[in-house]
């Protein structure tokens, strides 16, 4: 089930918490609760990415950008995802959320978000998202440029650029193999 107490209780704290900038770090303190976790006591990797959706937009709250996104009817849908999960996170283990778009290009908004228990990262998410309302796809510099932002990206770290370079690659759409029905 989607945690929308979770969800509605982080917007609400956002709000009082100083504005931070487009490409600023939002970072919040959490627990696994039994409703997050999988047959093995530990964090769900569905729910991960659940809560990661949460974390761009307590960040969203925090730039002041969410309350216009939602009277413009503008949506980020997700565009793709690479993830590693690299250490468990077990029931009632606190961990902290750290949230930070890096960039954007012509069609795209990268977010870079992370899981930690101290100095320890448990899992690290990119993510591309593209924008649009009503209309169809917005470019993301002209969405920054109407939100009175600077429009030009911060240069695009290797990492991500060698990720959206072999992500463009892969066939699409996607090769199959033989299908074994019921």
């Amino acid at each position: 089930m989607y945690p929308y107490v979770r969800a509605v209780w982080g917007l609400w704290r956002a709000r009082s918490l100083p504005p931070m900038g487009p490409f600023d770090t939002h970072v919040t303190y959490h627990r696994a609760w039994p409703l997050d976790t999988d047959i093995f006591g530990e964090l769900n990797n569905g729910r991960i990415l659940t809560l990661f959706e949460l974390g761009r937009w307590h960040t969203l709250v925090r730039m002041g950008v969410l309350s216009t996104v939602l009277k413009k009817g503008v949506m980020f849908p997700v565009a793709g995802v690479s993830l590693r999960y690299r250490r468990r996170v077990p029931v009632f283990q606190n961990y902290r959320m750290q949230t930070r778009f890096v960039t954007f290009d012509e069609r795209f908004f990268y977010a870079e978000q992370s899981m930690w228990q101290g100095e320890t990262c448990m899992n690290q998410l990119l993510l591309r998202a593209g924008l649009k309302d009503k209309n169809g796809s917005l470019r993301p510099a002209d969405f920054m440029e109407s939100l009175g932002m600077d429009s030009l990206p911060p240069e695009m770290p290797e990492w991500v650029k060698n990720w959206v370079d072999a992500d463009a690659t892969r066939p699409w759409p996607p090769e199959s193999g033989p299908i074994f029905e019921n």
